[in-house]
């Protein structure tokens, strides 16, 4: 017989902050939360909604949108005559990334900057030539000439040898990331990604029915058990650290021993912050075609250019464009132009870049020092984000008191396998110093924390 929770039982255990918002959201994140922690176990029958309403002291409307919003994300189940009973996604925890427009919250949830000075005339320039590209039919699986070379030239100048044949465009790194789950992985294969990893990686991964297997930092001697890896080693999202050449030629060594593929994801890689030697691509090392890179233009030059590219061999290419067909045709072609004009002001880019990102930064840690010391977290060299260990067991409590003073936040279970990671924050960095400072002096002011010196599990007021 399924248990039937009463509503006040359940708004007991809720306990959204009354000046939440937008307040269904914030309900929603509390009994997800709940729900997570075994505090409200998968298959019971939620109270009907105007019943809740009515113990939250809210309107119907609000209980309605929660639910929803819940059954978007695999969290409730709903059938005709049965209610709304709790579950958990079959495709694991999905982070909700998306920013509401107009709501009020600061996104520290995000990793991405306004556009950079440079986007604005590449695409008057790329107007400007976008004529001579209205006579053809717009489709090309495999991406413009004049983008590949760009894209090969800059693997070529960092120590790579590269052909535009082995270039393929696509609609940003994470399409390229899902063409290549779609290929070389089959239900129920292993795929071994470290903790904590890329948040979207993990949800790819379990889209194509495959195991996201957890290597830690145990990298090189877990690859025995899986026949592909997904890795971050330029600026690793989300803990901004710089894979050291050592490790990197090691990692591919040991991917041939035991004939892995190795998926490279350089998204952040044109992106350090402070002054540091880069290492050569992990491809460098590759001398049996193992190593499969991934790159982006979001993050160096704008995430509104939703322009990525892969790097592999000719026919991995060749093989991937076919694929993509089921997906899309092509990539935009005036987005393409736009990139294949930025690239010539590559290095005036990432020197803005580096210049916002480090004063931001500091703005970040020095906020962070003063109002929570308990925190701690890697240096991170690159990148947009730091890895934050919190002074509590679990982000769930920070992550709703924070929302209710208007931050949202990146709990450490997104980039977890396995939900792990409980006790940890991503904090982006990608935004102007006031508003980081503004943001943390919140989430301090906020409850669901407890003192540095007190180890009990009561939040502090």
């Amino acid at each position: 017989m399924t248990r039937t929770m009463a509503p006040e039982q359940l708004a007991r255990l809720l306990a959204v902050p009354a000046g939440a918002r937008p307040y269904y959201r914030a309900l929603a994140e509390a009994l997800r939360g709940r729900v997570h922690d075994g505090a409200i176990p998968v298959g019971v029958r939620l109270p009907a909604e105007r019943h809740l309403a009515a113990a939250l002291g809210v309107s119907r409307t609000t209980v309605t949108a929660a639910y929803d919003l819940l059954k978007d994300h695999g969290y409730v189940t709903a059938r005709q005559g049965s209610g709304s009973t709790t579950a958990l996604p079959v495709g694991g925890d999905t982070p909700w990334t998306i920013p509401v427009p107009g709501d009020g919250m600061i996104p520290l949830h995000v990793a991405s900057m306004p556009a950079a000075s440079q986007v604005a005339p590449a695409v008057a320039a790329a107007a400007a030539s976008y004529h001579r590209h209205l006579l053809g039919i717009g489709y090309d699986p495999v991406g413009l000439p004049v983008l590949r070379e760009a894209v090969a030239r800059r693997y070529t100048e960092r120590g790579v040898a590269t052909r535009p044949e082995q270039i393929l465009i696509t609609p940003g790194a994470q399409q390229a990331m899902h063409l290549l789950f779609a290929l070389l992985v089959r239900a129920g294969d292993p795929v071994l990604l470290e903790s904590p990893t890329y948040a979207h990686a993990i949800q790819s991964v379990r889209l194509h029915g495959a195991r996201a297997v957890a290597a830690g930092e145990l990298m090189e001697s877990s690859l025995r058990q899986a026949k592909v890896a997904y890795v971050l080693p330029d600026f690793h999202n989300p803990t901004g650290t710089l894979m050291d050449a050592a490790h990197r030629a090691a990692l591919v060594a040991a991917a041939r021993r035991h004939d892995v593929t190795l998926i490279c994801d350089e998204t952040w890689g044109e992106v350090a912050v402070d002054d540091v030697v880069m290492p050569p691509p992990l491809a460098r090392w590759d001398t049996d075609n193992r190593v499969i890179t991934i790159g982006s233009a979001s993050k160096l030059w704008w995430g509104g250019l939703r322009v990525g590219w892969l790097r592999g061999t000719a026919e991995l290419v060749e093989r991937l464009s076919v694929l993509r067909s089921g997906v899309d045709l092509a990539t935009a072609v005036f987005d393409q132009l736009v990139v294949a004009e930025l690239f010539p002001r590559l290095e005036e880019s990432r020197a803005e870049r580096r210049a916002w990102l480090a004063t931001s930064r500091a703005a970040l840690t020095a906020a962070l020092a003063e109002h929570l010391p308990g925190w701690t977290y890697p240096h991170p060299v690159g990148g947009g984000s730091i890895w934050a260990r919190l002074d509590v067991p679990s982000a769930g409590p920070v992550v709703q008191a924070a929302a209710a003073r208007g931050v949202r936040l990146a709990p450490g279970r997104w980039f977890g396998v396995d939900g792990a990671c409980e006790g940890y924050l991503r904090l982006s960095y990608c935004h102007p110093p006031h508003v980081l400072a503004d943001a943390v002096a919140r989430i301090a002011a906020g409850p669901g924390r407890v003192p540095v010196t007190d180890n009990r599990l009561t939040p502090s007021l």
